[in-house]
């Protein structure tokens, strides 16, 4: 633990010194050494911080985090910036936009990057590369690495023990390994196999169809490495990205549909196929610096609320480590990893990703440029057909990216909940349904209780569904003709003490009815697994439903399904 007030390691959680609550994030800083040139991780208020611990020499603070650049981004680097090798005998390190040549600063704006064109440098990358030699790069990596060995042993040890500590109520055969072929979930699959000793692990891979080649390559490469391992691929078969695109619109910065569609809910199938209803261990490489949504996130998190897949406890090793640490690490242990960082991407999600910052989206444009205007002329296309009158210039400054809601697009109207009540009635409403009731529409009401068919008046059609504790009934439901209605149902809240709270619920099942996109987001909401997409259309199983509600509960899933998030419009 990590007291804030005094800068000192204690093994309490309470300061023995000032009192004060400890936490387990140890405030490190990025010295530099002037003779070694090479960065120097350094505890926050450490008395030798200002000294090199290889040659004794003068170290200064440089920055809060750094990143090594590769031969091949130096290059890149090099060509928009100065003359091909000017730097290739320097220590050059990276954080954010900003680039350090032997530890003194060098900004390097995003006007920088547009005044070149992606084709252009895509040419001179091809012509120097034969030339770009990496010897100076691999010398001064062995000294950084020489000269960060205690911060080194610190993180391995301090992690094994977290992980050990995290493992041990659960059998092996129920830990798995969350891989997104980036380097922290890369880092963290080593620290797991090496703390537990077991190189037979699962490894779950999320593909989103969005990868970068150089992750699919990697991904491909691990496995082959790692021949125990029990390494199992999450892809999205039954979707096709730009189709979901044309429908409810691209992905934005708040509204990514994306994330669920092609990454948790495939991941949700492949456990439910393993594991059915069994607790799970997942570790995953989360790291609290990395934004600020994950800098609100637990070490371990096992609360329905913050995991977005349900039945696991989700551990996260590496939470507190930095981007230096993860490459102290890799380079300390000759772990293999994705090339894509050598080009000089920072992270390695979905390539098209709307949070993807101006230097990925220009390195994706020399490395990927079919795909790239492929995307850019679906997105002026798709920027026309909402009524954009400046199309090419709300793409290419990324307005689309801040893109809220669903307006322009006709699957808005899936959303807005239609109805009237009834007048012959109390606590009755009728629903508007854009096509007509079939098996599947009864099962959206199995969370609220048993379907009672049986009691129901079958001439008109009717189901009572009732409380699987009370066997009372609770809800009535019944086809329905009503003026303006094409396809309309009639449900009747029975024997509760909110009709108006029931009826909300009911109206989040008529919305999943009328806007479902196969999100696969109500899969991974459930615990039990009863929530699954067969052949396109939504099905709950009632002998595993649990009843819980949490599928109809705005706690956690707002306005009862997630198209209400991506296709809401403002007045």
């Amino acid at each position: 633990m990590w007291c804030r007030n005094c800068n000192r390691e204690t093994n309490s959680e309470m300061c023995e010194l000032c009192g004060g609550a400890t936490d387990d994030n140890h405030p490190f800083e990025i010295y530099w050494c002037w003779d070694c040139r090479v960065p120097l991780i350094k505890a926050a208020g450490a008395a030798d911080k200002n000294f090199c611990p290889t040659c004794g020499g003068k170290a200064t603070y440089l920055c809060a985090d750094l990143r090594p650049v590769f031969p091949e981004e130096r290059l890149l680097f090099e060509l928009i910036t100065a003359k091909p090798f000017a730097y290739i005998e320097k220590s050059v390190w990276a954080s954010n936009n900003r680039y350090y040549i032997d530890g003194k600063p060098k900004a390097v704006s995003l006007r920088t990057y547009k005044k070149h064109s992606p084709e252009e440098i895509g040419r001179l990358l091809e012509q120097y590369q034969p030339d770009n030699s990496d010897l100076p790069f691999k010398q001064n990596i062995g000294r950084f690495v020489q000269s960060n060995k205690v911060r080194l042993d610190f993180l391995f040890d301090e992690a094994c023990t977290f992980i050990i500590e995290s493992a041990k109520d659960y059998p092996r055969e129920n830990i798995i390994l969350s891989f997104s072929g980036g380097k922290d979930s890369t880092v963290t699959a080593d620290l797991v196999v090496r703390a537990l000793g077991d190189p037979s692990l699962v490894y779950i891979f999320g593909d989103t169809t969005l990868e970068l080649p150089m992750t699919l390559e990697y991904a491909a490469r691990f496995r082959r490495n790692n021949p125990k391992a029990i390494f199992k691929t999450a892809k999205n078969k039954d979707q096709d990205f730009y189709e979901v695109c044309q429908d409810i619109g691209p992905p934005a910065r708040m509204l990514r549909w994306c994330c669920s569609m092609f990454k948790t809910g495939p991941i949700t199938r492949v456990l439910n196929n393993l594991y059915r209803n069994k607790g799970i261990l997942s570790f995953y490489g989360i790291r609290k610096c990395e934004s600020v949504a994950r800098s609100k996130y637990n070490r371990i998190e096992d609360d329905a609320e913050s995991i977005k897949i349900q039945k696991q406890k989700v551990a996260s090793p590496i939470f507190y480590w930095k981007d230096i640490d993860i490459w102290l690490y890799i380079f300390s242990n000759n772990i293999d990893f994705n090339d894509a960082y050598r080009l000089g991407y920072d992270r390695v999600g979905c390539w098209c990703c709307p949070n993807n910052n101006e230097r990925a989206q220009f390195l994706t444009a020399i490395y990927m440029p079919e795909q790239v205007k492929k995307w850019r002329e679906f997105l002026v296309s798709f920027a026309r057909s909402i009524g954009k009158p400046d199309a090419e210039d709300y793409v290419d400054t990324g307005k689309w990216k801040a893109r809220q809601g669903g307006n322009g697009l006709a699957a808005a109207e899936d959303v807005k909940i239609r109805f009237t009540n009834c007048t012959t009635e109390d606590y009755a409403k009728v629903y508007s349904l854009n096509k007509a009731i079939n098996e599947s529409f009864t099962e959206l009401f199995i969370p609220f209780g048993r379907l009672a068919p049986e009691l129901g008046r079958k001439l008109i059609g009717e189901i009572i569904v009732v409380d699987v504790k009370t066997n009372i009934p609770v809800l009535a439901i019944q086809p329905f003709s009503q003026d303006g209605y094409e396809h309309a149902v009639k449900v009747k809240t029975l024997n509760v003490a909110s009709h108006d709270d029931l009826q909300r619920m009911v109206s989040y099942q008529i919305k999943k009815y009328n806007a479902c996109r196969r999100c696969l987001k109500c899969e991974s909401l459930c615990s039990s697994g009863a929530i699954s997409i067969v052949g396109g259309v939504y099905h709950i199983d009632e002998n595993k439903c649990i009843h819980c509600k949490k599928c109809v509960t705005a706690k956690y899933l707002e306005g009862g399904c997630l198209m209400e998030k991506y296709l809401r419009t403002k007045v």
